[in-house]
């Protein structure tokens, strides 16, 4: 049984983000949560929140059609994180001049699976 999680639009950048979620795929969920607690990054605290969602819907479906589950045998199958909307900025800058500031958004997407 898969289950799954989304998160959209964050505020960290793509590139940020994927540092964190490459530590954590593949993992037991239990391990996953528990390197990302220590890891010291704003996107591992997210994506430890976006696990624990995945968890929590993985019991809901399976409270909801009567099956079993263990959360110990569920893993993270999937993880990946994709560019969202840039928040364009401008800053003053010599002469009259201005500079653009792009802020990078990101989505990421957790799919959750039983050994």
């Amino acid at each position: 049984m898969n289950s799954r999680a989304v998160l959209r639009r964050v505020g960290v950048a793509p590139r940020k983000a994927r540092l964190v979620a490459d530590l954590v795929r593949g993992r037991d969920v239990s391990e996953a949560l528990e390197v990302l607690q220590f890891t010291q990054k704003k996107a591992a605290g997210l994506i430890r929140k976006l696990v624990e969602s995945a968890v929590a819907n993985a019991e809901h479906v399976a409270d909801r059609t009567g099956e079993d589950l263990d959360v110990d045998d569920l893993f993270i199958e999937t993880i990946f994180v994709d560019a969202g909307p840039r928040l364009r900025r401008y800053r003053p800058r010599a002469h009259g001049r201005a500079t653009k500031i792009l802020k990078k958004t990101s989505h990421i997407t957790v799919v959750l699976e039983t050994r």
